[in-house]
């Protein structure tokens, strides 16, 4: 019988040096600038004249060189270890529109203050200059840099981290350290003006649908502070209690009018939806992510309550600045379907019909031609194509 060894092998002294060294040499990194390439080339040239001559002037130039060069690397590390930077994204991003985000930059140490510090994201593994630099960071001191932002695409926009550069002292080395911030928001879809003509449009059919009967309604508006005159029965205590002050509910009204926004996901046969063809801003289906967004916004504007329906999702209406983010962060995560799943994204919107029936607002909006999507959706109020929308 083989024999059977209860032999472990033992973790090595030297392990967690070495862990510590690799994870400093994956976040620290170091390179020449032009000027430090030449300075190290011309002390290699000394090296080899004084060691060929044995002149003592040469040996007292090269020593001098190279401690040039170590003290460059022990100050540039002085300069970046212990800054800590933080970044700070809006909390709503539009595609196409330029926004301000801020970089901000603490030294904690109590005697060393860090000079020419840079500040650069990174973005899908690449750095990316903001124009963010600091010249210098006093010892317990912050600074604040703010960056303009301008994302091209809707979706998921992720930072990974960010890249602090020094050339301190001398400027023969560009010294960086990388540090681990990552940022993940949710880019909303471009919006634009809703022409003059399709207002018109679509104010014309929303007058034109039944209003529910005027009252004081039974849904809940908003919350807001008591205010002198308003009735006690109106008194949210719960609310009231956390917040140690009287919050009061006001119902939403009635008389409000709502519209229900639908999107078909479905591609037909023959239109290609590869990713490659995503990317491309003229595609339809981007083109119809921007006009539902645009409509959403131009009905927000309005006053009515809005709903939404991509496929099987489905938003309840609601009003205000809440409810138009949550449309617009659905519309931005959205994508098209293969002809595969026609079937259960047409019965999502399936539901408009009966919508239509009751007397509602109903929008649906078509990246392309399909007769099948008609088919499925049923008489709506209005069909709008993609390319309505400039």
């Amino acid at each position: 019988m083989p024999r059977t060894s209860n032999f472990e092998p033992r973790t090595s002294f030297t392990a967690p040096f070495r862990t510590f060294a690799r994870r400093w040499s994956n976040r620290r990194s170091a390179r020449p600038t032009s000027e430090g390439l030449r300075f190290i080339l011309l002390s290699l040239a000394i090296g080899i004249a004084a060691i060929n001559t044995g002149n003592n002037l040469l040996y007292l130039l090269l020593a001098m060189m190279i401690s040039l060069i170590v003290l460059s690397g022990i100050l540039s590390e002085q300069c970046l270890r212990g800054v800590t930077v933080r970044r700070r994204l809006p909390e709503h991003i539009f595609a196409n529109k330029p926004v301000t985000a801020t970089f901000t930059l603490i030294n904690p140490k109590s005697y060393w203050a860090a000079f020419s510090l840079r500040v650069l994201d990174i973005v899908g593994g690449v750095t990316v200059d903001r124009g963010a630099h600091v010249f210098y960071l006093p010892p317990k001191g912050a600074a604040v840099q703010a960056y303009p932002l301008l994302v091209t695409r809707r979706g998921r926009y992720r930072v990974d981290g960010i890249k602090l550069l020094t050339r301190f002292p001398f400027g023969l080395f560009v010294k960086a350290r990388t540090v681990p911030a990552a940022s993940d928001v949710v880019v909303y879809p471009e919006i634009r003006e809703v022409p003059e003509a399709l207002r018109r449009t679509l104010a014309a059919i929303g007058y034109d649908q039944d209003l529910p009967r005027r009252g004081q309604g039974t849904g809940l508006y908003h919350l807001r502070t008591y205010q002198p005159g308003d009735d006690s029965r109106s008194i949210h205590w719960k609310v009231s209690a956390r917040q140690s002050m009287p919050i009061v509910r006001e119902p939403e009204a009635e008389d409000r009018r709502r519209v229900t926004l639908a999107l078909s996901t479905v591609v037909p046969a023959g239109i290609d939806y590869s990713q490659q063809a995503l990317r491309s801003p003229q595609h339809p289906f981007e083109q119809a992510v921007i006009l539902v967004a645009s409509l959403a916004s131009f009905f927000n504007e309005q006053g009515y309550a809005i709903g939404l329906r991509i496929g099987t999702y489905a938003i309840p209406h609601g009003l205000g600045r809440s409810q138009l983010y949550q449309i617009l962060k659905a519309l931005a995560l959205c994508s098209p379907l293969p002809p595969s799943e026609a079937e259960s994204a047409f019965r999502g919107l399936q539901r408009l019909a009966d919508l239509t029936a009751q007397g509602e607002f109903t929008l649906l909006v078509l990246p392309w031609a399909d007769s099948k999507a008609e088919a499925a959706a049923g008489p709506v109020s209005h069909v709008l194509h993609a390319m309505e929308l400039p």
